[in-house]
């Protein structure tokens, strides 16, 4: 059953989310709505809870107040099974992939795909292939992580979570620890997959770079107030916003290049 506070037309809607580790208040009061096919960014200064509102958004925590819908139904109150339904829709890429070290890249994207449904091995092998061919890694199906790049690290965590044609993924710090070449190119595969695939996409960042270049919609967590401080388009937020802290987030980097002359 849709739920009536939650627009017809949301792939995700928060409601009145608050989050907490015990007794301490990480964020609280947040409302906000991600359309299908957005590219949306959660954002915000260092501790201010954005890798902490991506595992509430997947099931990893659960919220002190507050729910989490997925096309209008509850995922926070809701059965195991269910929940369950929900979560095979998610795509999710850790920080820095977090592929298995003893996994060549192809076994690595196979993992969820051996798990999840009864595909013969030639079919799993083929997909595999097709998959790291989409984030650019067709030939390096038999190396190790720790032989190629950071960024190809993070392309082949992106192929996994794809695995399973999610409707929806979510991508922690994809371009933390990239140099500003690797960084874009991994802005443009984003960008890619979402037009080809049609999947909504969710990313936790603090890198400007990527934020204006992928982003359509937003959430700044502050934490002077411990709520949400903005929502929208992060390029408009940077010129309009009326919150002082949303500002300076944004233009980061024209105050670093303004002190350099």
């Amino acid at each position: 059953m849709q739920n009536p506070e939650t627009p017809p037309d949301a792939k995700i809607s928060i409601r009145g989310l608050t989050m907490a580790y015990g007794s301490f208040v990480v964020m609280k009061d947040l409302n906000f709505d991600i359309q299908e096919r957005d590219i949306f960014i959660i954002m915000g200064g260092s501790g201010c809870g954005k890798s902490t509102l991506l595992r509430h958004l997947i099931g990893l925590r659960e919220p002190a107040k507050g729910e989490v819908f997925y096309d209008g139904k509850s995922f926070t109150k809701t059965d195991e099974e269910q929940r369950g339904d929900f979560i095979h829709r998610f795509g999710v890429m850790y920080q820095s992939g977090a592929l298995w070290s003893a996994l060549t890249l192809a076994e690595n994207v196979a993992m969820p795909i051996e798990e999840n449904t009864k595909l013969k091995r030639k079919e799993i092998d083929e997909l595999v292939s097709y998959k790291l061919s989409l984030v650019g890694l067709a030939g390096y199906e038999d190396y190790y992580p720790s032989q190629v790049s950071g960024g190809m690290n993070k392309r082949a965590g992106i192929a996994r979570a794809m695995a399973l044609d999610p409707d929806i993924l979510f991508l922690d710090e994809p371009s933390a620890g990239l140099d500003p070449l690797s960084s874009r190119r991994l802005d443009d595969l984003i960008l890619r997959l979402r037009d080809s695939l049609g999947s909504t996409v969710v990313i936790v960042t603090h890198e400007l770079a990527s934020i204006f270049a992928v982003g359509n919609n937003s959430i700044f967590l502050d934490t002077a107030t411990r709520t949400q401080g903005a929502i929208g388009n992060p390029s408009e937020l940077r010129d309009h916003s009326d919150n002082p802290a949303v500002r300076l987030f944004l233009n980061r980097g024209d105050e670093s290049e303004s002190s350099k002359a």
